[in-house]
């Protein structure tokens, strides 16, 4: 059943650019004039019981800051359960971002959250199940990919820019979401994207361009320079994200971890950098999309990652510029050299040790210390 709301130590408190609340000395309830009336407030037993106990058959997977079960509630309604690691330091803040942000935000590619528990050191969020999980569970599989066909392909970018889109420009709050990646797209019945996992994201200011941090986090291969290097991040950070993932989406290979044998050196964004140049692009795009489909729209869409990708932030698009040349035939400037086009290689020299060769997608990094 789902419970009253009730006292805890953590209220709720917006200050601009940042979406970080401040704890209350005085233990007040949540504030609830800050969150949408209808997210409701479960009891652990509920969850529990919804969960089998977080038995390791209902669980989904795991994520930085913790695990995520399937459960289903009294009334047969199934749910994602985000159950937050008692032992992660840092995740309380990213558990409250998450809880403020979602439930003010409402997009048919955003994923929707019914609720939340804060009970015995618990916090979990609670969210629609999406029964066919993350988009990486389809594109990084051999099997599951040559079910996305061109035309399914091209509508889960439209949806995902068109999210990104929502975040940046045309929610209540202006949002950088931080950590854009194929594994928090998840895919609902009909295969539509939703962005996930808000744990990341800030809030900015309706006249403010771009923030600083001392801590980075992100994912390798998904991080923008600027943002790598100087813990500088802007709605150009998710732009540089976006472009990753759209090359991952056509081409069905990660980033981090990719391996050519003629560009042994370059991670996917530099090998489809060359490739561009020579006029070769279109021997990158997935064989398993079908003959279905017209060259020149998906080397338009490499084109169109590429200009995402752009070294300078300055150079990239905004995620509106994006949705547009997604839309219409119009002509594309020619993009400019990416970013990060060889591998990472360890201080030790060791090519083993590259990013190519250790490095996760579906890692979260929270330990680069910016300049």
């Amino acid at each position: 059943m789902i419970g009253k709301r009730r006292r805890n130590k953590y209220s709720f408190k917006l200050t601009a650019g940042s979406t970080y609340f401040e704890e209350s000395s005085g233990g007040t309830a949540f504030d609830d004039s800050r969150i949408n009336s209808e997210l409701a407030f479960f009891h652990l037993k509920t969850i529990a019981n919804a969960t089998n106990n977080f038995s390791i058959e209902n669980k989904l997977g795991q994520g930085g800051f913790g695990s995520v079960y399937k459960g289903i509630l009294y009334d047969g309604k199934e749910i994602a359960v985000k159950r937050l690691s008692k032992f992660s330091d840092q995740g309380v803040e990213e558990f409250k971002n998450e809880v403020f942000l979602i439930a003010k935000l409402q997009h048919r590619n955003l994923v929707r959250i019914f609720g939340c528990c804060v009970e015995d050191e618990e916090k979990i969020l609670i969210y629609e199940y999406l029964p066919n999980k993350s988009l990486d569970s389809f594109i990084f599989n051999e099997t599951k990919r040559a079910l996305l066909n061109w035309t399914k392909r091209f509508e889960i970018i439209f949806g995902i820019a068109r999210g990104i889109l929502y975040l940046h420009e045309d929610s209540r709050l202006r949002i950088i979401h931080r950590d854009l990646k194929v594994s928090n797209v998840l895919l609902d019945n009909s295969l539509n994207p939703k962005i996930a996992d808000f744990g990341m994201a800030r809030i900015f200011r309706a006249d403010q361009s771009e923030a600083n941090t001392n801590r980075v986090v992100g994912t390798y291969g998904y991080m923008s320079p600027e943002y790598a290097m100087e813990g500088l991040f802007s709605i150009k950070s998710d732009v540089y994200s976006f472009g990753v993932l759209l090359l991952e989406i056509i081409i069905g290979k990660k980033n981090a971890g990719y391996y050519h044998e003629e560009y042994s050196n370059s991670n996917l964004v530099g090998h489809v950098w060359e490739l561009w140049k020579k006029g070769r692009a279109v021997e990158v795009i997935d064989s398993s999309i079908g003959e279905s489909y017209l060259v020149s729209e998906v080397i338009r869409c490499i084109q169109i990652s590429l200009l995402c990708v752009q070294e300078f932030a300055t150079d990239r698009p905004t995620m509106s510029a994006v949705v547009s040349m997604l839309g219409n035939d119009a002509a594309l400037p020619s993009p400019r050299r990416p970013a990060f086009l060889l591998k990472r290689t360890s201080p030790s020299g060791d090519p083993s040790s590259s990013e190519g060769a250790n490095s996760v997608n579906d890692v979260t990094c929270t330990i680069i210390e910016a300049r």
